[in-house]
């Protein structure tokens, strides 16, 4: 693995926060609430490092029941990267185009450390989110790289020295080819998949049909931009 690669696997194990010890699954002790406060459903907009929606680094399992209901939420686990170690994490389900997923940065459910899992309506202040192109992506950043497609930390987008690089440490953009790419045009994909670093102007991702397939997302202050 070169150096490059190693500082992705460590940017993207720093924004899933591990707890100190083994998992311990929280026992649900909150009292039921079915109806949300009143809330604007319809932000949403991600500031890395600051906000998702209503979602700040202070909000806790219980202020998600206050916020969505009770029926809305669903804990789960999920694996670290590589499967090393587990993370609390709490599925927030406001249909397919709003919904997301907390990963907590304790397994009592009261510190936020990453969002993910986003639906295509969440944006960042530019325009990124979820579906977003490589054409659009290269408008906005300007030329960046991208790790090889097809393994762990495959489609990563490198942030440094582009026009948005105050968001490293507080966003990961992943990019995916389409559905059935690898095969309609497997030396394309062949010659931009591995353990390697590849320019966004490549010749061999257009054809690929390239698009933002996932975004994580920092709130926690010391793990931050």
């Amino acid at each position: 693995m070169n150096i490059t690669i190693k500082t992705i696997a460590i940017a993207t194990v720093t924004l899933l926060p591990m707890a100190a010890s083994p998992l311990a699954i929280a026992t649900n002790s909150l009292a039921p609430i079915t109806v949300a406060q009143s809330v604007n459903l319809r932000d949403t907009l991600i500031i890395p490092g600051e906000r998702v929606g209503p979602i700040t680094r202070n909000t806790t399992r219980r202020d998600l029941t206050r916020l969505f209901g009770a029926s809305r939420l669903r804990d789960k686990t999920i694996p670290g990267p590589e499967g090393i170690g587990e993370f609390a994490a709490t599925e927030v389900n406001l249909g397919r185009e709003r919904s997301f997923t907390v990963v907590w940065s304790n397994s009592a459910r009261t510190q936020v450390g990453t969002v993910r899992n986003f639906g295509t309506a969440w944006k960042t202040r530019e325009g990124i989110g979820v579906g977003t192109s490589l054409t659009e992506l290269r408008r906005i950043l300007g030329e960046f790289q991208i790790s090889g497609l097809g393994w762990d930390y495959g489609g990563t987008v490198m942030l440094e020295k582009t026009r948005l690089a105050r968001y490293r440490g507080g966003l990961i953009l992943i990019v995916d080819a389409a559905p059935n790419a690898g095969q309609r045009f497997p030396n394309n994909y062949q010659a931009v998949s591995g353990d390697s670093i590849f320019s966004s102007n490549n010749p061999n991702w257009r054809p690929l049909g390239i698009r933002v397939s996932e975004m994580i997302v920092t709130l926690t202050p010391d793990e931050g931009i």
